[in-house]
């Protein structure tokens, strides 16, 4: 062999990760928490969050300093998941119709699951409750979630309220004992027994610590006394110190099952702080929904001991969410020939210290939250070292990591070169025709009939709070559409109510609040509107307007509809002809 053939192998086997030079292929378990942003850790600074085992954890992965994700919670999922930027992919908002992630989207547990992997996702999706877009029909084999962008909204079982809970089980509701994130945490873990001796894709995604703030009181216990923070913070704390106790089960069962060191394991947040951020904010500006970088820089810990992932190391160059997905693809050599360009890189050459290639990158996040996406709406275009805020303030942040100067005037020039690129950037999410294009709920099919939707999906530019079980409850004004597929001919109920089947309510129930004072768990405004009078539906063919009866729960058109695709209007129109969606809609194919 000639002596240049055996320094290059010599190269490979010292460099590359474990797997590639003939072990088994790593197990991938992806922690990600919802509003917790950099400042809500200990291990980041917080002289008040109690957070032991994720800065145990801290210690020892490689740690991106300057990892940025969505400035809110569904539109960092479909990044992270599709290896594009959420604009693209029909994920722009957390509700009315632009939370679905296209059906079209190749994402990451599909290509696990091509290759050889069985996935398993656990807590909060927010990328579809409908055929096609749940998880169960996006490549994981196994799924435990509640239903929406956080438990108690609309698409979520009524009355949930983070304690013994109902949620969906492969598809079908079931009901669990105990906290939530101590349920998602649980189930993940007998996930991880179950597959122990095959390769494992794990997604715990935890709806904690959003709102509602609930919280058993033990945990609320650890902060009550602490003046310096308010109430709020008090219970999004505890939260967070739950979330780390599960994640020391979490790390504990890898360790018996012999999994940790061929495991790669993340921790990190889907956004920026939402309750932390006045009490400690790692010297970061802004929080959940903004632009500045406490809205979208979050930690992300990476550990992977067959990997050399160890140490303590950081990693301060510029990284995203939509890195994760061609990062994985990179370090397995996994089969995946993307049809559509990534906007993704993978970080392989950071991980490994291998920077010559890497180059100073331009990122672009922005906060749309329309039915359409708006140029120039709330954005920031940022490089390793600058940030450009809504093209009219510009910060070095080699010097003003919080945002406090703005130099725009000073140096046009920078400014200038980040416009550019936005510029080109926005050219390119709109040659992709996204605001022309939507997310239709298939019905009619064999994967789920009937088909349980709700408001939160429906397309309006006014919401009022409609997409949220309250909204129901209060029953508030709103009107819209819903993007609708029927995927075969034939003979349709359309059922219409204001609360879901599962609550038994009527129509113009009347009820109390609802709380529990010993587990400080908030649950529903109570129902005061019992004036419904008329239901009314147009889709396809079928445009008809009935009668609500006194205790009626719900209001069933029929008609036979062609296949096809269809805008569907659903109403309860009170006695004062004011119009109201139908909170929930059922549609069976009979």
């Amino acid at each position: 062999m000639k002596l240049k053939t055996i320094v290059i192998l010599v190269f490979i086997l010292i460099l590359a990760p474990a797997y590639v030079i003939g072990q088994d292929r790593p197990n991938v378990i992806i922690v990600i928490t919802d509003d917790q942003g950099m400042g809500d850790l200990s291990c980041m600074g917080n002289p008040y969050i109690k957070t032991p085992n994720i800065d145990k954890f801290y210690k020892d992965a490689v740690r991106l300093t300057n990892y940025h994700v969505s400035t809110t919670c569904a539109p960092s999922r479909g990044a992270l998941m599709s290896g594009r930027h959420s604009n693209r992919v029909n994920v722009f908002h957390t509700i009315t119709g632009r939370s679905l992630l296209f059906e079209d989207e190749v994402i990451l547990p599909q290509i696990f699951a091509q290759n050889g992997y069985t996935n398993g996702m656990f807590g909060k999706w927010h990328l579809g409750d409908n055929y096609p877009y749940r998880p169960e029909d996006r490549g994981f084999h196994e799924v435990v979630r509640h239903g929406g962008g956080g438990i108690t909204q609309g698409p979520d079982y009524w009355w949930n309220d983070y304690f013994d809970d109902t949620y969906w089980h492969n598809g079908q509701t079931q009901k669990y004992n105990g906290y939530c994130t101590d349920v998602f945490f649980s189930e993940a873990i007998s996930f991880i027994e179950e597959n122990k001796d095959k390769p494992f894709f794990c997604y715990i995604s935890t709806n904690a610590p959003h709102a509602p703030l609930n919280v058993p009181e033990e945990y609320f216990n650890i902060y009550k006394d602490i003046d310096a923070i308010d109430e709020n913070a008090q219970r999004f704390y505890g939260m967070i110190t739950n979330i780390d106790d599960n994640f020391k089960r979490l790390e504990k069962k890898l360790d018996d099952l012999k999994l940790t060191d061929n495991t790669i394991l993340i921790f990190t947040t889907d956004n920026g702080s939402a309750w932390g951020r006045n009490v400690y904010n790692a010297d970061l500006k802004g929080g959940k929904g903004s632009v500045y970088d406490g809205g979208h820089r979050v930690p992300l810990f990476i550990r992977w001991p067959n990997g050399k992932l160890t140490g303590g190391k950081d990693i301060n160059e510029l990284a995203a969410h939509y890195d994760l997905l061609p990062t994985f693809v990179d370090l397995f050599g996994m089969d995946f020939n993307p049809i559509k360009p990534l906007d993704g890189k993978s970080l392989k050459p950071l991980l490994y210290e291998d920077k010559s290639t890497w180059g100073n990158r331009i990122l672009y996040m922005d906060t749309q939250r329309l039915q359409n996406l708006i140029k120039y709406r709330t954005y920031t275009v940022m490089d390793d070292s600058w940030r450009l805020i809504n093209g009219n303030e510009l910060y070095d942040m080699r010097t003003d990591r919080s945002q406090t100067k703005n130099v725009i005037e000073e140096l046009p020039e920078q400014a200038s070169r980040l416009t550019e690129g936005y510029e080109k950037w926005w050219q390119s999410i709109m040659s992709e025709g996204p605001n022309e294009r939507y997310g239709y709920i298939k019905v009619g099919s064999p994967k789920e009939n009937p088909s349980r939707i709700s408001a939160h999906d429906m397309f309006t530019g006014k919401h009022n709070g409609a997409w949220h079980q309250d909204g129901a409850s209060k029953g508030v004004q709103a009107s819209g559409r819903w993007k609708i597929e029927f995927v075969e001919d034939g003979e349709y109920a359309i059922s219409l109510r204001r609360f879901p089947r599962e609550s038994g309510l009527a129509i113009n129930a009347i009820f109390p609040s609802q709380e529990k004072k010993v587990e400080l768990s908030k649950v529903l405004v109570g129902s005061e509107k019992a004036d419904f009078d008329n239901a009314y539906l147009y889709v396809a063919n079928i445009e008809e307007e009935l009668k609500i009866e006194p205790g009626q729960v719900e209001v069933t058109f029929k008609g036979k509809i062609p296949a096809g695709k269809y805008d569907m209007e659903a109403q309860l129109i009170d006695k004062e002809g004011r119009v109201h969606p139908a909170y929930y809609v059922y549609i069976e194919k009979l």
